[in-house]
């Protein structure tokens, strides 16, 4: 019997994760780019920037993530192949909504113990959503900690970069009174409000396997929804049509981030009649008695971007965004008004189901 390393002994199994990532690299390899240069296993990843001469001021952006607690449901659901689709989501889209197209990601899991057909299940999740983003990813890490995390503990986060014009960058200073706000629909949770959703759902003690006639399906399935990865179809908008700005609405909702892309002096009202938010908001304000500001504050409520863009733009980014599987709705509109701030003011109430 061969005799066990220190290292081993301590909790750490280098074979391990060799093994993972074996099981990784056909899916990491299927997210290259052209501009990707060499395989997994080095030290760093490349990506030739000789790919940006073609931009008159290139300008990259960048941006860093993570899934929240939402590993958590992952884990007790024993599911690793989605998990990847909600850091993608947080990452590429926080970038996308400056007009910037994602270049690359590099991923990092924490975990406390390589399984490495669970950690081949999580990057290849990673990479089915960075090709579908058409980003490539570029490399990782992942980090064994006995000891700090348990066994069957895992994390995970990324960062990402990409590349925009600099006289095409959105953002605050293009919008005006007169925009329309443009809506369009989330997958469902995403991956933000976890702490909030889990609390909920424990403290009423639904176990995940609950079949929940709302959803027609289990609770934890209904949880583990990934985050939709919008990048490359509103890429497709932006280079089709004029927009001002976009709010990627995660953390903290609609109203807290739809305002991060305003100026002093414009007000959105956001009409809540316009839309029916998906059972699973519902259910959490309900059965956890959330109060509306709250519930508004913490979750998406079922709308995963707004667009800011002219009423002109409108027909047109709505045929794109719907040939493209993304329903869509006028949801709102800016106001120029006095004062220093930017404001956003929801109104109305939501059709009942």
């Amino acid at each position: 019997m061969a005799e066990q390393s220190a290292y081993a002994a301590a909790g750490v199994d280098i074979e391990a994760g060799d093994r993972a990532v074996e099981l990784m690299k056909d899916a990491v390899a299927r997210s290259h780019r052209p501009e990707v240069l060499g395989g997994l296993g080095g030290f760093a990843g490349f990506f030739d920037a000789s790919a940006l001469a073609k931009y008159r001021h290139p300008v990259l952006a960048t941006s860093t993530d993570g899934v929240g607690t939402k590993v958590a449901i992952a884990g007790a659901m024993g599911v690793y192949d989605t998990i990847g689709w909600d850091l993608i989501g947080m990452l590429v889209d926080d970038l996308v909504v400056t007009g910037a197209e994602p270049l690359f990601v590099t991923d990092y899991i924490a975990c406390g113990k390589v399984y490495p057909e669970r950690i081949a299940a999580i990057v290849g999740g990673v990479a089915a959503a960075c090709t579908a983003a058409g980003a490539a990813l570029l490399g990782g890490e992942t980090a064994e900690h006995p000891g700090l995390l348990g066994s069957e503990e895992f994390d995970m986060a990324g960062a990402t970069t990409g590349v925009v014009e600099f006289d095409e960058i959105l953002g605050p200073d293009r919008v005006v009174g007169g925009d329309v706000a443009l809506a369009l629909a989330s997958s469902g949770l995403h991956s933000n409000g976890y702490s909030l959703v889990r609390q909920v759902f424990a403290s009423a003690g639904w176990e995940l396997t609950r079949e929940v006639p709302e959803f027609g399906r289990a609770l934890g399935e209904e949880l583990l929804t990934p985050t939709r990865v919008y990048a490359r179809d509103l890429l497709a908008v932006i280079r089709a049509v004029e927009v001002h700005a976009i709010s990627h609405i995660t953390g903290g909702g609609l109203a807290n981030n739809l305002v991060r892309v305003l100026p002093a002096g414009v007000q959105v009202e956001i009409d809540r009649g316009t839309w029916t938010p998906p059972a699973v908001f519902d259910l959490v304000q309900r059965l956890g008695a959330v109060s509306q500001p709250d519930i508004e504050a913490t979750l998406n409520q079922g709308v995963g971007m707004v667009m800011m863009l002219p009423e002109s733009s409108v027909a047109a980014a709505q045929q794109s965004l719907s040939a493209a599987g993304i329903e869509s709705w006028v949801a709102g509109s800016a106001t120029a008004v006095p004062g220093p701030v930017a404001q956003v003011d929801l109104r109305g109430a939501h059709p009942s189901r």
